[in-house]
C-alpha cells in the first residue's frame, strides 16, 4: 500500500498529537507537511506535479480574481485548464493514444512507430487535478472567491486522507475548515475511529479476500467455466465496493479524527432501484463533479431528446476514461451511459408491464425486483470494468451467457480454504448489513455502551483473523 499498516498506524496519531498540540495559526502548516510526506512515501520526485498543479492554479485563480469580467478571466481558466489536463494526458494517456495511433499506422501501411516512453502512473492524479479543476472552474464562475493564502490552497490540493483516492472535495466545502479552530472532542474522535475500522474491515477483510479469488478467474477467463465467472463477477462487484469505499469510510473517519468534515462518497449503491439512483449513491464526489462542470455545461436535459441522450452518453463515456487508459473502461462507461438512455426511452413500456405482470400490487416485491434487475445491469458492466482487456470481458461474457463447461476446479478447490469460507460467510453478513452498521458509525443510530464494544471488539478480531494484510493496494489508487 501507499503506507503499510504499521507506518500508518504510527503517523496518524503523531499527525493528530501535533495538530491539537500546535496552536491554531501554524496547523495547516503541520498537515501540509504531513500531505506531502504522505504522497512522498510512494515516490518523492512525484510531489513535484502536486506542487506545480498548485502553482499554477493559485496564480490563475489570484489573477481572475482581480476582475468581474468573464472574458478577461478567461484566459486565466485556460491555463488552469491545460497545464492540469496536460499533466493528466501525459502520464496517465500517452501511451493509449500512442499505442493507437501506431495500431492506426500499421493498418494504413504507415511504418512510423510514435517514441512510447514507460511513465508511472502518478497515485491519486486523476482526483487531484479534477479537485484543482473544479475550484478554477468555481472562481472562474463567481461561485467562490479565488484563495488568497497559498498554504491554505496547498493543503486543500493535497489533505492527506482523502489525497490518492478521494473524495472529490469542492473549495467551497474544505478549504474554510482549515481555518477554523478544532478543539479535540472525544465523541466526535471516537466516531471517527469507528468509522476507519469499519473501513480497515471492508478493505482487508472483504475486498483483500475475495479479490484473490476474483483474480485467478479474471486473469485466466479461458480456464474456467460460465458458473465459475459469474461467481467471480459477483465477487468482484463486492470486491471493488468494499475497497473503495472501504476507503472513503477510513479517509473521513481519519479527517473526522481532525475535527474536518468530508463528504459521503458511498450510499448503500447496490440497494438502488434504477441506475439514475445507483449513480446518485456510487462514487457520489465524482458523479456530481461530472454533472456539475460536464453534464450540466453540454446543456442536460434541458435540451431536445436526442442532445439528452448525447449528453448522457458523452458523460459516461467520459467517466469510463477517467477511470483508465483501456477500452474497457470506455466499453463500461458507454454501457452506463446506454442504461440510463434506454430506461427514459423505455420509461413507459416499462411502467405498463409492470402494470401487466401486476408488479404495481406489491410495492415490496416491485422494489426488489427493481432492485435486482438494477444489480444485474450493473453486475454486467462490472465485468468490463475489470477485464483485462475488451478481448477478455467479450470472453467472459461469452462463457457466462451460454454457461460454457471448463476446468473451475482449482477455484472450487481455493474457495474450500478456511479463510477464504469465513469471508464470503461475511460476505453474505455484510450484504445484509451494510446499511444498518453505516448508519450506526455515522452516529445516525445508537447503542448501548457494552453492544457498542462488542461491535467493535468483534470486528477487530475479525480483521486479525480473516484480514489480507499481503502488500495489496487500494483499486482505486490506479486511478
Amino acid at each position: 500500500m501507499l503506507f503499510n499498516s504499521f507506518k500508518f498506524f504510527l503517523f496518524f496519531p503523531l499527525v493528530c498529537l501535533g495538530y491539537f498540540l500546535l496552536p491554531q495559526r501554524w496547523r495547516w502548516l503541520l498537515l501540509l507537511a504531513g500531505s506531502y510526506y504522505f504522497y512522498m512515501a510512494w515516490k518523492p520526485e512525484y510531489i513535484i506535479l502536486i506542487i506545480v498543479s498548485t502553482l499554477i492554479d493559485f496564480f490563475a485563480s489570484s489573477q481572475m480574481g482581480k476582475t468581474e469580467s468573464k472574458e478577461a478571466r478567461k484566459p486565466w481558466l485556460w491555463l488552469s485548464l491545460f497545464s492540469n489536463l496536460g499533466i493528466l494526458l501525459t502520464f496517465k494517456y500517452y501511451g493509449f493514444f500512442a499505442g493507437n495511433i501506431d495500431h492506426l499506422f500499421q493498418v494504413a501501411g504507415i511504418s512510423y512507430k510514435l517514441p512510447i516512453s514507460e511513465l508511472i502512473l502518478p497515485m491519486g492524479i486523476s482526483f487531484y487535478t479534477f479537485q484543482t479543476m473544479a475550484y478554477s472552474i468555481d472562481v472562474y464562475n463567481g461561485k467562490i472567491k479565488h484563495e488568497t493564502h497559498l498554504g491554505y490552497f496547498a493543503l486543500y490540493v493535497s489533505y492527506f486522507p482523502q489525497l490518492v483516492a478521494g473524495p472529490i472535495e469542492r473549495a467551497q466545502n474544505l478549504l474554510y475548515q482549515f481555518r477554523l479552530k478544532f478543539d479535540f472532542e472525544y465523541g466526535r474522535a471516537v466516531s471517527g475511529l469507528k468509522q476507519m475500522l469499519w473501513g480497515f474491515f471492508k478493505k482487508v477483510v472483504i475486498a483483500d479476500r475475495v479479490g484473490v479469488i476474483v483474480d485467478m478467474a479474471y486473469n485466466s477467463p479461458g480456464d474456467y467455466d460460465g458458473l465459475a465467472l459469474a461467481l467471480a463477477t459477483v465477487l468482484f462487484a463486492f470486491q471493488i465496493y468494499c475497497d473503495f469505499s472501504g476507503y472513503s469510510d477510513i479517509a473521513i473517519g481519519a479527517s473526522k479524527v481532525l475535527g474536518i468534515k468530508l463528504m459521503d462518497n458511498f450510499r448503500t449503491p447496490y440497494f438502488s432501484k434504477d441506475i439514475s439512483e445507483f449513480w446518485k449513491r456510487w462514487h457520489i464526489s465524482l458523479s456530481t463533479w461530472f454533472r456539475d462542470y460536464l453534464y450540466i455545461p453540454l446543456g442536460g436535459n434541458r435540451v431536445v431528446k436526442w442532445r439528452w441522450y448525447y449528453n448522457l452518453m458523452i458523460v459516461f463515456l467520459v467517466s469510463g476514461f477517467w477511470h483508465g487508459a483501456n477500452w474497457t473502461f470506455i466499453i463500461w462507461g458507454g454501457l452506463h451511459g446506454l442504461y440510463l438512455v434506454m430506461a427514459i426511452v423505455f420509461e413507459d413500456v416499462n411502467k405498463k408491464l409492470a402494470q401487466v405482470i401486476g408488479l404495481t400490487k406489491s410495492k415490496f416485491l416491485h422494489k426488489w425486483v427493481n432492485i435486482a434487475i438494477t444489480f444485474a445491469l450493473v453486475l454486467f458492466a462490472w465485468i468490463y470494468f475489470r477485464a483485462n482487456s475488451a478481448t477478455d470481458g467479450h470472453l467472459i461474457v461469452q462463457k457466462i451467457l451460454s454457461l460454457s463447461s471448463g476446468s473451475e476446479h482449482s477455484l472450487i478447490l481455493y474457495i474450500a480454504d478456511g479463510k477464504v469460507l469465513i469471508t464470503i460467510a461475511l460476505l453474505g453478513l455484510f450484504a445484509l448489513s451494510d446499511s444498518y452498521v453505516d448508519s450506526l458509525i455515522k452516529q445516525k443510530r445508537t447503542l448501548s455502551r457494552t453492544p457498542s464494544l462488542i461491535l467493535y471488539a468483534a470486528m477487530m478480531v475479525i480483521i486479525l483473523i480473516a484480514g489480507n494484510f499481503g502488500e495489496v493496494n487500494f483499486l482505486y489508487f490506479q486511478f
